[in-house]
């Protein structure tokens, strides 16, 4: 079994807890954008704001991978943006764990604000796509690591 360690460092254990969700298939550009969003919110915030995007009311501004992105309205200074409803139901979740963990450990969990989250490229699963005359072409599936750190301020 491999080790994943956190990517963040310097923290208060005491009032820090931790989730992380390893090799998950989701695109990993879609959960960067998602994760950069939910850095500074509270624990309650980004719960609802996850919602509405899973629900197609919010839209995630795209910040680097932008490229040949449809407009979306509603966005604060950004115009390309879109719904990643997938990588947004596994946010969910993670969430969820980081609660529970914040349970655990005794914290507050009114008081909890997200202080890291980031998207890893993961491992590539290969795949091939049947083409004429015998073929075939690779076609490579990346899964994802995401983490998120909160902190009890």
């Amino acid at each position: 079994m491999p080790r994943f360690s956190y990517s963040v460092a310097g923290l208060d254990e005491t009032k820090a807890v931790k989730a992380s969700l390893r090799e998950v298939n989701i695109s990993p550009k879609k959960a960067r954008e998602l994760a950069r969003e939910l850095v500074g919110m509270r624990l309650s915030e980004a719960k609802a704001y996850l919602e509405g995007v899973a629900d197609k009311r919010v839209s995630v501004p795209y910040r680097r991978y932008k490229k040949e992105v449809g407009h979306r309205r509603g966005q604060r200074g950004f115009a390309s943006g879109g719904y990643p409803v997938k990588p947004a139901k596994y946010m969910l979740k993670l969430l969820d764990q980081l609660e529970a963990n914040a349970d655990y450990k005794g914290l507050d969990v009114d008081r909890l604000r997200i202080v890291h989250a980031s998207a890893l490229r993961g491992r590539k699963i290969a795949k091939f796509i049947p083409r004429a005359f015998g073929r075939a072409s690779p076609h490579m599936r990346e899964l994802t690591h995401v983490e998120v750190v909160a902190e009890e301020r």
